[in-house]
C-alpha cells in the first residue's frame, strides 16, 4: 500500500471501510464459530460441525492484517493532520 499517492479522503473511506468489513467479518465468524460449537454439543452426526470448524478458525488470521492496515491509515492520516 502506496498511502502517501492516496488523497486524504481516499484514505479515510478505506479507513471507514475496513472498519466496516472487520466488523462484519468478526460477527460472521462468531457466528459461525458459536453454531459449530453448539452443533458439536448436541448433535450425534457432528461430523460436518467438526469439518466446518476449521473455517472461522483459519479465516481469523484475516483479522491482524486489516488491523495492520488500519493502523497504517491512521498514521498516515495523523501524519497528514501536523
Amino acid at each position: 500500500m502506496d498511502l502517501n499517492k492516496k488523497t486524504t479522503e481516499k484514505l479515510e473511506g478505506e479507513l471507514k471501510g475496513l472498519k466496516i468489513v472487520n466488523g462484519a467479518l468478526i460477527g460472521v465468524l462468531g457466528l459461525l464459530f458459536v453454531v459449530c460449537i453448539y452443533g458439536l454439543l448436541t448433535k450425534e452426526d457432528n461430523g460436518v460441525f467438526s469439518a466446518l470448524i476449521v473455517v472461522p478458525i483459519a479465516l481469523s488470521a484475516i483479522l491482524p492484517v486489516n488491523y495492520g492496515n488500519i493502523k497504517k491509515i491512521k498514521a498516515e492520516l495523523e501524519s497528514r493532520m501536523k
